[in-house]
């Protein structure tokens, strides 16, 4: 539960302390979605539309249970997944153009 600042510089001391949290959680989730590139065997599976709206339904739910706005979840949630299916995309093709042909 957020505290309640007394004065902006409270208030933006705050978020610079959740964006850290948050980028540090970005590059854990970004080194899962790197392994995941190693199981997935075409780009399709790589962009897997039902395993997004898995999630986006997922995340609305948590929304709803500790008080965050879902659409901004949703709306956060789609941007962090197209850019993290972008880099998926990358190393997915960098590893199978390094795979030996069998």
């Amino acid at each position: 539960m957020a505290v309640t600042c007394t004065t902006l510089e409270e208030v933006r001391s705050n978020i610079d302390r959740l964006d850290q949290q948050i980028v540090t959680l970005l590059a854990e989730r970004g080194q899962f979605v790197s392994q995941a590139a190693c199981f997935k065997k075409d780009t399709d599976s790589v962009k897997a539309p039902q395993r997004v709206e898995q999630v986006i339904a997922k995340v609305r739910d948590l929304s709803h249970s500790v008080g965050a706005n879902p659409d901004v979840t949703e709306q956060v949630y789609r941007a962090m997944i197209a850019a993290f299916i972008q880099l998926e995309l990358a190393e997915h093709a960098e590893l199978t153009q390094t795979s030996p042909k069998n």
